[in-house]
């Protein structure tokens, strides 16, 4: 028998005062009654119950021992109210992890208004430009730009990543304007060391960004590679959302337009689960919203 079962009987024969009433309450027979509590006595190896013709009383383990299965039936119910209103209404805390520059610039402004909407989240934002792990991790929702490998994760489609190219006026003014992507040779191009082969400085029309020569400044955090840009140390390739801002400011010059690589597919990944709690369907809701294609 289910020993939180039986811990529910017994507490209903105390509170009834016989096992007539308990079975009552229980939904079931007094005799299921008594082999529920026979079975607690069983594993205690004491007598909970004293009983005769006309009465019942607990014996002192009796009271203690229902003392304590007043306390654990209750934690149980409200264990199961929480999760309840979980499920009813977002709540809880939601680990999120995305790219440096596109968590900070976009995601993490775009987070707020999801937190104004729904008071009762709170969101983890984990910024990191390597590949996590999810479900190593423990994250329920990662953004990544690039080919997605078959990992059994759901993938929703966001608007695709597209780059473009910049430099400061100043090093245009030192080094002159590249026009075509042979032109690049003669430039100071900054390298993004997350790019894999297959994305590194590969323009439209080339197979292996042979024109770009290896810069002297490479980091793993594109926006370190965006400041030096904006200093005038050199070239730049990063996602145009990025870079945007600069571009109206007067601060980037785009470059090379006509050869810029494909747009990258970019997607919104969790966990395949039935029961998804309303704190991630409603997170994935509002980012298809806000960055969907």
């Amino acid at each position: 028998m289910d020993k939180l079962k039986s811990m529910e009987v017994f507490v209903a024969a105390v509170d009834a005062g016989s096992f007539a009433g308990a079975a009552e309450r229980c939904a079931m027979s007094a005799v299921m009654v008594g082999k529920h509590i026979r079975q607690l006595e069983s594993l205690l190896g004491a007598s909970l119950l004293t009983r005769t013709t006309r009465r019942q009383a607990l014996t002192e383990i009796g009271r203690q021992y229902a003392a304590q299965c007043r306390q654990i039936l209750a934690q149980i119910d409200m264990a199961e109210s929480v999760a309840e209103s979980m499920r009813v209404a977002p709540r809880g805390l939601l680990r999120v992890t995305a790219p440096v520059s596109f968590g900070a610039q976009w995601l993490s402004p775009a987070v707020t208004d999801y937190l104004a909407r729904w008071p009762d989240v709170a969101v983890e934002l984990n910024l990191n430009d390597r590949l996590v792990d999810m479900v190593e991790e423990g994250f329920d929702v990662a953004l990544r730009v690039g080919p997605l490998p078959d990992s059994g994760l759901v993938a929703r489609p966001l608007r695709p990543y597209g780059m473009t190219i910049c430099a400061a006026p100043a090093y245009l003014a030192r080094h002159g304007t590249p026009r075509t992507p042979a032109d690049l040779a003669a430039h100071e191009c900054l390298e993004f060391t997350g790019w894999d082969q297959q994305t590194r400085w590969r323009l439209l029309g080339e197979k292996d960004g042979r024109h770009v020569r290896p810069g002297r400044i490479r980091a793993n955090n594109t926006q370190a590679l965006r400041m030096a840009a904006l200093a005038g140390f050199g070239i730049v390739m990063q996602a145009e959302t990025i870079l945007r801002p600069d571009i109206e400011a007067g601060l980037l010059v785009p470059l090379l337009q006509d050869y810029l690589p494909a747009p990258r597919p970019m997607h919104v990944l969790y966990s395949r689960d039935r029961q998804a709690t309303p704190k991630l369907t409603t997170f994935v809701e509002f980012l298809l919203e806000r960055f969907g294609p």
